[in-house]
């Protein structure tokens, strides 16, 4: 190149990425309406059964994050919840869609092993044809994030490394694997956000070593997450391309979202937290 050309720094990319056209995206969702939501056992370091669950204030904190989806132009479906499944309200845990097909999800933990099979029949009986049950551990988006035309796979907690040769072979897409590090962000949607097709924010000690050079060599300006903000749950968020939904304690993120030039919106999910879920725990994108 000339001498006088300079090559941007991940500070000038940063910058420049402030000044992008941010454009909303229309998306198609699917929620799960927590009518059994309880938390009646421990498979994360947020749950305990000790402490007194609002169902109500859980339905109606989970109703306005549908409505405000629908408001900013999204579709929402909606499956129906079941009996005896409380966690059935993490739809992002339920499959991964990308191209219109659908691979299913298949717990780790026996008190969820039943969400796999009833998110599969849903789609099954609303069009979707390429459907796949997995052979190894994978709990759907809360381990996989499409960030373009790749996904990001979260293991180390819940879902299997194996299972990510098996998802790259059914869609087709490079699968890049992260390994998770800190209990507390057990799933990749509690420790990473897809802000854009090539943009992302993250909490760095969530990972491995190994797998922050990996973040850093993709994403060299990707916003980074403090603790504080990781802590309640800031990065389980979802973004349409401009609007960024995201837990309204996470003050950082939404500081340095706002610096970007997306407009973040903060969300009160704070019963659903007692199950170490918020927004992006309880949204299932349907990828057409």
């Amino acid at each position: 190149m000339p001498a006088t050309d300079t090559i941007p720094t991940p500070l000038a990319k940063a910058a420049a990425s402030a000044h992008r056209a941010r454009v909303a995206t229309p998306r198609r969702f699917l929620m799960c309406e927590p009518l059994h939501f309880d938390v009646t056992y421990s498979i994360n370091p947020w749950m305990d059964p000790g402490k007194p669950v609002d169902p109500g204030l859980a339905l109606a904190q989970w109703t306005a994050l549908r409505d405000l989806y629908r408001s900013l132009g999204h579709t929402v479906e909606v499956i129906e919840p079941a009996p005896g499944l409380p966690d059935m309200v993490f739809a992002a845990n339920g499959a991964t869609v990308l191209d219109g097909k659908v691979l299913g999800a298949r717990f780790r933990h026996v008190e969820r092993t039943a969400e796999g099979p009833a998110y599969l029949n849903w789609f099954a009986g609303n069009g979707y044809r390429e459907l796949h049950w997995p052979e190894h551990i994978n709990e759907g988006e809360g381990d996989y994030l499409v960030v373009g035309r790749r996904i990001l796979a979260g293991s180390g907690f819940r879902t299997d490394r194996r299972s990510h040769a098996e998802a790259q072979e059914f869609f087709g897409v490079p699968v890049i694997g992260l390994t998770l590090v800190d209990p507390r962000f057990y799933h990749l949607d509690t420790a990473l956000a897809v802000l854009s097709d090539d943009e992302v924010m993250y909490y760095p000690a969530a990972f491995s070593p190994g797998s922050r050079g990996v973040l850093r060599e993709l994403f060299p300006d990707a916003i980074l997450a403090d603790e504080e903000d990781a802590a309640v749950f800031g990065l389980n968020a979802l973004s349409d391309g401009r609007h960024v939904l995201l837990p309204a304690a996470a003050t950082g993120l939404r500081r340095k979202l706002g610096e970007r030039g997306f407009e973040p919106i903060g969300v009160d999910l704070t019963e659903l937290l007692y199950a170490g879920g918020s927004v992006k725990c309880c949204t299932l994108e349907l990828r057409s």
